[in-house]
């Protein structure tokens, strides 16, 4: 869904399992500042507010190198979930498609590959506003957005982990 209709920071609260046991990575990109640590500092407010206090965190330099980041995290740290967060912004190229294609599909292969939820916390917008409006501005913060999403999928992965399996009746 567009966050044109739907506030990024807005969600049922109660529906949200504890974090409390869960072990979360943050990769953060350091290109477009201004955006990417709004969209941490709300990423890990979340995740403390549902009782997340193991969040270790990485910056890379931009958001192409999310993947090996949430990668190298993976392989070094027993961690719940990655969460990633960059900004690409359009501008006067095409850039931006080939970065995030390969992000996203990087993201995902990881988590896949891994059993790992790694969450695409990136925001692809056409122009500067439009990140400031996602990252706190008046479609909310997609940072908010990632953490739910993390804690959800620890807890499907975690729910499914401790089913039973029988064979037969």
């Amino acid at each position: 869904m567009a966050s044109a209709l739907k506030n990024l920071s807005q969600y049922d609260d109660t529906t949200i399992p504890t974090a409390k046991e869960m072990k979360f990575g943050i990769v953060v990109a350091e290109w477009h500042t201004d955006i990417t640590h709004a969209l941490y500092e709300a990423c890990a407010d979340t995740l403390e507010k549902h009782g997340a206090t193991s969040i270790l965190t990485a910056q890379v330099p931009g958001t192409f190198e999310l993947t090996a980041g949430a990668a190298q995290l993976i392989n070094n740290k027993k961690l719940d979930a990655v969460i990633c967060i960059g900004c690409v912004i359009k501008g006067e190229t095409s850039h931006n498609e080939y970065i995030n294609h390969a992000v996203a599909n990087g993201i995902t292969m990881l988590s896949v590959q891994t059993g790992i939820p790694v969450i695409f916390g990136v925001l692809t917008p056409n122009n500067h506003q439009q990140a400031l409006d996602r990252a706190g501005g008046k479609y909310g913060n997609k940072g908010v957005e990632a953490a739910v999403t993390a804690i959800r999928m620890v807890d499907l992965k975690n729910s499914l982990a401790q089913k039973e399996r029988k064979i037969g009746y």
